[in-house]
């Protein structure tokens, strides 16, 4: 099994795809919304239709990910068959922490593969990185974290 959302800059599976950046955030979106099952398991009512609604999300970026990866004749990365969540998930606040967790690891992906874009895909990795920055800020506020808003999202 793999870490569930590698820290921005990990080197993924080396060799495995040229896709740059966008391979890398392939990665970290399958790893997302793997990780969206064991926090929606623990939510009740709001906080579960905001978890569903956020793993939509990763799946259709993850989707765009493979058509345009696919357009390019660049061999995707496939997902794991399984991750390792860097905690246990057993109740409501652990859930929370760990949707936070993903969203800035997501948002730290999408900021690290910025320079490795060209200019044509930085519009998608901004859009991507600005989406996981306000789910991160919307966990931060369900669980009470102050601040609620970091001042350079995906930054490390």
């Amino acid at each position: 099994m793999t870490g569930l959302v590698p820290w921005a800059g990990q080197v993924f599976r080396e060799g495995e795809s040229d896709g740059g950046g966008l391979a890398d955030a392939l990665v970290a979106e399958h790893a997302a919304v793997f990780a969206y099952g064991p926090v929606g398991a623990w939510l009740a009512e709001d906080d579960a239709e905001t978890a569903r609604d956020a793993e939509e999300a990763h799946r259709a970026r993850r989707d765009l990910l493979l058509l345009t990866l696919a357009e390019r004749d660049v061999p995707a990365p496939t997902p794991e068959p399984g991750y390792e969540l860097p905690f246990p998930v057993t109740d409501e606040d652990s859930a929370r922490e760990l949707a936070l967790l993903v969203e800035e690891r997501v948002a730290g992906v999408w900021r690290a593969a910025l320079p490795q874009l060209a200019p044509a895909d930085r519009e998608l990795a901004v859009t991507a990185l600005i989406d996981a920055a306000v789910r991160a800020t919307g966990w931060r506020q369900s669980a009470g974290v102050t601040p609620a808003v970091v001042p350079f999202p995906g930054a490390p």
